[in-house]
């Protein structure tokens, strides 16, 4: 397997985090433990994690516990007091603690609500009244909901199509209110539709990509909903640990802020499944039937305000993504 984290060092310079100490909700997930191992790689101070391991999961972590900046808070942000125990000494914030996934909120809209509001909320009071420097949310490009527009400006949005849109709009409206009430700024970073190492392929809710991956890699036809030509604005999650990263570092904060996160280019499920086939050298044909409710035709991110406010310029493609990742899932898949 190639060292891909070696690739990094021609584009990150190092930063010195010895005196910083960041919280992570939801660590133990999927881009939550990849920003993780990005802070002590670069000898963070401290690095917490805030987990119930509903979603995340301890293999994520594993290779993290030995290291002394390491912290574990086995908690649920549905408590105020493991929010408040888990923010103690913390200078920075990522909170990337959610349920994700627009069927599951279908399903179960109650929960969804429950952990993406609620737990949001508990979050955001437990930040203000801790008086950490920077807290930075893992916002969502359902947001833009059914806004024919592309590409997706911050500015502009629709009406939600999901439950969980529905959850991350009002996120969004309480770190408005937070910083109009309370001086309380936060960054809401817009991800459009995040993959890479350490995503789930297994369960009902997987995402497209590893479940893709995982269908190449054990030569089975994809399910496809609709066409094929749904497009999305995929995003290797290594751009998303530079947004989150560039986000909790920024200086002189006076307003709430929300930005896009992405590549800033198009893919259609037809060609995502042509360019990992591709990559395996195997000839495959995918399967179609008939679409999710709840989700949106096409998705396509302007990232002009996020090169801007943090200096965000994704360098990694969604082909130099994939690559990387199927060569994790070739070592990880079955560990």
């Amino acid at each position: 397997m190639p060292d891909y984290k070696a690739m990094y060092e021609k584009i990150y310079h190092e930063q010195d985090l010895s005196d910083k100490s960041f919280l992570i909700t939801g660590g133990a997930g999927f881009i939550g433990s990849n920003l993780v191992e990005y802070l002590l790689k670069y000898n963070a101070k401290k690095v917490r994690i805030l987990d119930n391991f509903s979603t995340g999961s301890h293999a994520n972590i594993e290779i993290f516990k030995s290291n002394p900046a390491f912290e574990l808070v086995e908690g649920d942000i549905r408590k105020l007091e493991d929010c408040q125990k888990a923010v103690k000494d913390i200078d920075y914030v990522s909170h990337q603690a959610a349920l994700g996934s627009v069927p599951r909120s279908i399903n179960d809209p109650i929960t969804t609500n429950d952990v993406n509001i609620g737990g949001f909320l508990n979050m955001l009071v437990a930040s203000r009244d801790e008086g950490v420097k920077n807290f930075v949310y893992a916002a969502s490009s359902s947001t833009y909901g059914d806004h024919p527009g592309l590409p997706k400006v911050e500015e502009q949005i629709g009406n939600p199509l999901s439950p969980y849109a529905v959850t991350k709009y009002v996120n969004e409206l309480y770190a408005q209110v937070f910083s109009k009430t309370y001086d309380f700024h936060t960054i809401g970073l817009r991800y459009f539709n995040v993959f890479g190492p350490r995503q789930n392929p297994r369960g009902p809710y997987a995402a497209v990509i590893p479940l893709f991956i995982e269908s190449a890699l054990k030569g089975n036809s994809p399910y496809i909903n609709g066409d094929g030509e749904t497009s999305r604005d995929f995003t290797f999650v290594e751009n998303a640990v530079q947004a989150n990263v560039k986000s909790m570092l920024i200086e002189n904060m006076s307003t709430q802020e929300v930005i896009n996160i992405a590549f800033g280019e198009r893919t259609t499920l037809n060609q995502l499944w042509e360019r990992i086939t591709a990559l395996r050298g195997i000839d495959l044909k995918q399967e179609y039937r008939e679409e999710r409710k709840g989700d949106v035709k096409h998705s396509l991110a302007d990232i002009s305000k996020a090169g801007k406010l943090i200096g965000y310029h994704p360098h990694f493609s969604v082909f130099d993504g994939l690559k990387i990742s199927i060569d994790w899932y070739v070592n990880n898949i079955d560990k």
